[in-house]
């Protein structure tokens, strides 16, 4: 008798299920369908939920795994794509009205990679217009909310990915990242949030700062994500060159973490302030690593407000520019909250963009030698809970929409891979009784993404029992 539900089995579980025919591709489809159904009149996670085309490549994998002969390491797996990862013929609306809606030509570099692995596509999932805010806030979807308190936002802008996982959407998810916008509600859904370096895992297109990668709810599902995930694409004019890695997450037995240096930040120099339970949950954490014999040292903020401005003014000219560029009923789709803080930079000069522009690599620099003395930085994801589901932003005040990524934005700018792993969770300001997860990051050197998971699965065996995943609301 099965003491987990088919939708609640991890990637492995499933793989091994397969391959044993303890239930087949075909059930665990219909299995997570069941589950989306239950949840997602509350969570709004799904785009382009076709159940019949699931079931299709369902049945297509089943067939091979009783022939013996799966095509490809996710065979049978159901996964579910960011909205703005393109999938061949199916529109991509960046989550605003103002995008039209043309089917996309091909498959975006990790759409391919998933598909040729013979992962079951169940749906994409929601973001924010043009993927501008941390919360579910769209013109063009309904607006995504969190599992664990459905007052509060998921974060975003991978926003349904975050909802998705920790729903029992299926193990494996795919969101993108340029600020936090994977970590962060990989920390406020309680699931695992990996950004890798930059290039490790192709995207099209590509843009400084920006990539793809894994939201699961363990650390081994997001290494055998990666495993596919993180093959050459020549679209992605700055990819990584191939690389041989063994994402089976090997890890000395003997004190595994036994003079790891480990830099604990609990200060983004920038920003909304730590809350008291984040803080406390984020020096348990240094505390378990301590235990393991590694050598924990506080590090000094290396971000500014001055560089958090910077970066943002740079922001909100490059959307200025391209919302002048759309048609005026278009552009007036947009969320005013983003046209707001677009047009604040209407009157910036010429050297006024440089300055800011000029921010993005002094992140770099400041991240980069900040990271030197260790082999990795711990802190909390986001200095604050989830805000309301229906805020754009912590802040609720459009030219202050930037003020939790103080910790999670330096590694976009630096390049390092970072990943949110739970490390405890505090009570919801929304619903009395209600807890939320606390998010922890850990961030490596640049193309050190093994590492990285590496040290996130020793986090996972040292911090102890979780609580039980988020429950839809019984239905009649």
């Amino acid at each position: 008798m099965m003491k987990t539900a088919l939708h609640e089995l991890t990637a492995h579980e499933l793989l091994a299920g397969y391959k044993s025919r303890d239930f087949s591709p075909v059930e665990v489809t219909q299995a997570v369908l069941a589950q989306i159904q239950r949840w997602e009149p509350q969570l709004a996670a799904t785009y382009l939920l076709r159940p019949e085309a699931a079931l299709a490549q369902a049945r297509a994998s089943e067939a091979r795994w009783l022939k013996g002969e799966p095509c490809g390491t996710l065979d049978g797996v159901p996964v579910t794509i960011k909205d703005n990862i393109a999938t061949q013929g199916d529109p991509v609306p960046l989550g605003t009205k103002a995008v039209a809606l043309t089917p996309a030509a091909a498959d975006a570099p990790p759409a391919a990679r998933l598909r040729e692995s013979g992962a079951v596509i169940v749906c994409k999932t929601t973001m924010p217009d043009y993927g501008m805010l941390s919360s579910g806030l769209s013109t063009f979807h309904k607006t995504a909310r969190n599992p664990w308190d459905v007052t509060r936002t998921p974060g975003g802008s991978s926003a349904g990915a975050g909802a998705a996982a920790a729903a029992g959407y299926g193990p494996l998810h795919v969101g993108t990242d340029i600020g936090g916008s994977i970590r962060l509600p990989a920390a406020w859904c309680g699931v695992v949030g990996l950004k890798p370096s930059l290039g490790r895992v192709p995207i099209d297109p590509p843009y400084m700062g920006r990539a793809a990668g894994p939201m699961t709810r363990s650390v081994a599902d997001a290494a055998l994500m990666m495993q596919v995930l993180a093959q050459p694409d020549a679209r992605d004019s700055m990819a990584l060159p191939p690389q041989a890695i063994d994402w089976s997450l090997a890890w000395r037995a003997d004190k595994p973490l036994k003079g790891v240096r480990i830099g604990l930040l609990l200060n983004a120099g920038c920003g909304l302030p730590v809350e008291p339970a984040i803080r406390v949950a984020a020096l348990h954490a240094a505390h378990l690593f301590e235990g393991q014999g590694a050598v924990v040292t506080s590090l000094a903020p290396f971000m500014t407000q001055e560089l958090l401005a910077g970066l943002d003014h740079f922001w909100r000219m490059r959307s200025l520019v391209d919302l002048d560029a759309l048609p005026a009923e278009r552009r007036a789709s947009v969320l005013p909250v983003i046209r707001d803080w677009a047009d604040s930079a209407r009157a910036m000069s010429g050297a006024d963009v440089f300055r800011a522009y000029s921010a993005t690599h002094a992140v770099r620099v400041a991240t980069q030698a900040a990271l030197q003395p260790f082999d990795y930085v711990i802190s909390p994801v986001s200095p604050n809970a989830p805000a309301p589901f229906d805020w754009p932003s912590p802040t609720n005040d459009p030219l202050r929409g930037l003020e939790h990524i103080g910790f999670t934005v330096p590694f976009n700018m630096g390049e390092q891979p970072a990943i949110s792993v739970n490390c405890g969770t505090m009570d919801s300001p929304g619903t009395p009784g209600a807890a939320l997860p606390i998010g922890l990051q850990i961030a490596g050197q640049r193309f050190d993404d093994l590492g990285v998971l590496q040290m996130a699965r020793a986090f996972e065996q040292l911090r102890g029992p979780q609580r039980d995943w988020p429950q839809p609301p019984m239905t009649k």
